[in-house]
């Protein structure tokens, strides 16, 4: 039985083993350029498809502090075999991206749609006391 147990052990230490490593995936190109004036590109490419493009710059939006515009573009192969590919545009807004495969919400139904017009439009109703 301790034989049995130590054969195990030994087996299932070897299959949890870190297994030979994989190759690197080579880097095709790369670029980066950063400016004095704080804006800034850069891209790459990968050897398994992967490649990505952002540009970025302060831009004046009329407040204290200037607000730093990226905009960008991320592509790659999804595990399907699916072309991914996600644009995007970060400013005063917020985060703002775009791509085939975002999940994009159903319509509102019509009812709804009538009953919140309705609302807008309805007299205040009065507050009862409890």
């Amino acid at each position: 039985m301790k034989t049995f147990i130590v054969v195990l052990t030994v087996a299932v230490v070897a299959f949890a083993a870190p297994q030979s490593p994989t190759e690197p995936i080579p880097i095709l190109k790369q670029d980066s350029i950063i400016n004095p004036d704080g804006s800034y590109q850069y891209s790459y490419a990968t050897g398994n498809g992967i490649s990505a493009d952002e540009r970025g710059a302060l831009k004046n939006i009329g407040a204290e502090e200037p607000a730093l515009q990226v905009e960008g573009q991320v592509q790659y192969t999804a595990d399907d075999g699916s072309n991914i590919v996600l644009t995007y545009i970060a400013n005063e807004n917020g985060f703002q991206p775009q791509g085939a495969h975002i999940p994009t919400p159903p319509p509102i139904p019509e009812a709804i749609v009538r009953s919140l017009a309705y609302l807008a439009t309805a007299p205040p109703q009065p507050q009862r006391r409890r």
